[in-house]
């Protein structure tokens, strides 16, 4: 019998930087993550929240987002499943979303990397600290909070940090750490009681002692990454041992169902996801008494960053993340664990394109219809039958399904995230062959008198 995760939370992260789910399909995603058991949710607003006053800019254009009334009903939603709601907000690396808005662009690290605040001007610490007051303030009752600090690319490379770096001593390791050290005690300075967490990356390199002297012990707990099917189990444990060793004890993992395969995939492979997470249960085995682990967090990304195009939706992304809770409270992937999902969700197979279709309705598995009609239409895209194209029949069928698509997406999603997946997935093969059927035409009418 192999060991289930051991303990912590399980939390499952909504990526809403692309295709932010409707209300009505959100609270829906809600229900059934709670009947899959999940603890919490890592919400990833970035321009979905209702930011006021200076910060109104940073809301989407392309679609609304969320109303102050809408991110309350759904932590009222969640809570009354037994769900918290840890807020996720960018506060260093992965500010695209802030930083593109030309009123921001002098507080970029440099000109030409817009994901990377400046350390240095005053101004940007303000502006992270007004963006995670108003989050705070519009979640009561908040005790954790998810700061990010991921992949701040470019970091040490702009002038004044290149003035910093000259004197003696001065690191771009320390510089990273002074500025998330800052932000996290101006955390606990306005919400003494609040729980920090940050993603661990931009730390794996550092040694013990540089982590022990940073100041971040005692003030975050880091949270380890790793999406990989063939996740370095040695290597991702002695890294927790060392976050450990330096006296960040009270760490965390994060694994992925969805969003981790490729910028641009459209249907997720079930099993990929879950030898990420028997990866995982093979770390939290291995690891000593001493690592307080504090829970999962099974990412779903939507893009890989703002700018990025968008990978799997969430509708077709259910069955794997059933597949991977299944494996943590099994500790495998067993014939058991794949039978609970398949009965869970009322579908033949754990794998998303083995589905087919069903006249059933959504209500155990919200979403259905479009999942199956987006692996139809995947499957359409990709078939060999365009490389033997000969006539507008395929070229029929391929308007016909994307239609079909087209409109049930726009009943879980915005108008903008249909014509957006349209442009990505569709356009591309279509406008060919749609180029190709005139230029036949044209050509059988000059050639037929």
């Amino acid at each position: 019998m192999k060991s289930p995760w051991p303990k912590g939370k399980k939390l499952v992260h909504l990526d809403l930087k692309g295709a932010p789910p409707r209300v009505e399909y959100l609270h829906k995603l809600i229900e059934l993550f709670s009947q899959l058991g999940v603890d919490g949710l890592l919400v990833e607003y970035e321009d979905m929240f209702p930011y006021e006053g200076g910060l109104k800019l940073l809301q989407a254009t392309a679609q609304p987002a969320y109303s102050r009334e809408e991110v309350l009903s759904m932590q009222e939603f969640a809570k009354s499943k037994g769900m918290e709601v840890i807020p996720l907000v960018q506060t260093f690396g992965h500010m695209e979303f802030v930083l593109k808005h030309r009123p921001m662009w002098s507080l970029r690290e440099m000109a030409h990397c817009v994901g990377t605040l400046n350390p240095h001007k005053e101004e940007g610490f303000k502006l992270v600290m007004e963006m995670l007051r108003q989050v705070v303030e519009l979640h009561p009752g908040l005790h954790t909070l998810h700061i990010g600090a991921d992949e701040v690319y470019m970091l040490g490379e702009g002038e004044e940090s290149k003035l910093w770096l000259a004197s003696p001593g001065h690191t771009v390791e320390q510089l990273f750490l002074s500025h998330v050290t800052k932000v996290a005690q101006a955390i606990k300075e306005a919400w003494p009681d609040m729980t920090i967490i940050m993603w661990d990356d931009m730390m794996r390199g550092m040694s013990k002692d540089t982590l022990k002297a940073s100041g971040l012990v005692g003030l975050v707990q880091p949270m380890l990454w790793d999406y990989t099917p063939n996740l370095d189990v040695d290597r991702t444990v002695s890294l927790l041992e060392k976050y450990c060793n330096a006296g960040m004890s009270e760490l965390w993992a994060a694994s992925s169902f969805k969003g981790s395969t490729s910028v641009y995939t459209c249907v997720p492979s079930t099993q990929r996801h879950v030898d990420n997470h028997v990866q995982w249960l093979k770390v939290a085995a291995s690891l000593s008494a001493a690592v307080n682990l504090q829970g999962i967090a099974i990412t779903g990304w939507q893009r890989y960053d703002h700018l990025s195009v968008l990978c799997e939706l969430m509708h077709v992304a259910l069955p794997s993340l059933a597949a991977c809770l299944q494996t943590l409270d099994h500790g495998q992937f067993s014939a058991e664990a794949q039978s609970r999902v398949t009965e869970r969700l009322g579908i033949p197979s754990v794998e998303v394109e083995a589905i087919g279709r069903t006249s059933a309705d959504d209500s155990l598995f919200p979403g259905r219809k479009l999942a199956e009609l987006t692996v139809e239409l995947n499957s359409l895209l990709n078939s060999e039958d365009i490389r033997f194209f000969e006539n507008n029949m395929y070229l029929a069928t391929l308007q016909e399904k994307a239609e079909a698509v087209r409109e049930e997406m726009v009943r879980l999603y915005p108008d903008s995230t249909s014509q957006e997946w349209m442009e990505e997935n569709v356009s591309p093969v279509v406008a060919p062959l749609q180029r190709i059927t005139e230029d036949i035409s044209t050509c059988l009418n000059q050639m037929v008198p």
